[in-house]
């Protein structure tokens, strides 16, 4: 069972002008304990420098930080796991090659992407509301397709998409497992505040 309900992602282009470094450490200082890697534009050794950082972090506040697609980063800076998109690896090729111990986590938009996660520990499902970083998806998926897909899929489902704190509630009330996250903390003025304040509701 997984140990997390609230799914930071990173966006260094969404961090109020601070350093993405000191988000994360701020949203850890609040209770955030899984951190999603994403920063696709970076080049390898940019990307290997910063992921270095963030598992420093990650490990002293003993919290998951997971690669974005990069599973040559994932283990070189020995992170946590990997999250794949629909032009990633196949979730059971990833598991091959990181083996048991490591998490996989992967964005879903369809029931059908859905069932082709087989091998993952837990999928991303959305955008549930409309939100300018998910617009490329397509329309909003909504409630009902959420529990849908929480109906349809073998392992813990995390909404993301445009979740403000007050809609936390009716998110878990489609049987979600949590939320991933991102401008609601990196973008926050305080992202420790944000990360405590959606955790209090998560509980």
């Amino acid at each position: 069972m997984l140990n997390f309900r609230l799914y930071f992602v990173t966006d260094r282009k969404q961090t109020a002008n601070r350093s993405l470094t000191d988000v994360v450490h701020a949203a850890l200082d609040g209770g955030v304990r899984a951190v999603q890697l994403r920063e696709k534009d970076l080049e390898g050794r940019e990307l290997y420098a910063l992921a270095e950082q963030l598992r420093a972090l990650t490990l002293r506040y003993q919290a998951h930080l997971l690669v974005n697609d990069r599973l040559d980063v994932a283990l070189a800076v020995e992170a946590d796991g990997v999250h794949l998109g629909q032009h990633s690896f196949l979730a059971e090729d990833a598991r091959r090659l990181l083996g048991a111990g490591k998490l996989i986590g992967v964005s879903t938009h369809s029931q059908h992407e859905i069932t082709a996660a087989q091998g993952a520990d837990f999928i991303v499902f959305g955008p549930v509301y409309y939100t300018p970083s998910k617009a490329d998806y397509g329309e909003p998926q909504g409630l009902d397709r959420l529990r849908a897909a929480v109906a349809h899929s073998p392992v813990p489902v995390f909404a993301i998409g445009g979740i403000k704190t007050e809609r936390v509630p009716e998110i878990l009330e489609t049987g979600a497992h949590g939320i991933a996250m991102i401008s609601a903390i990196s973008a926050a003025p305080d992202p420790a505040q944000a990360a405590r304040e959606l955790l209090r509701r998560l509980d």
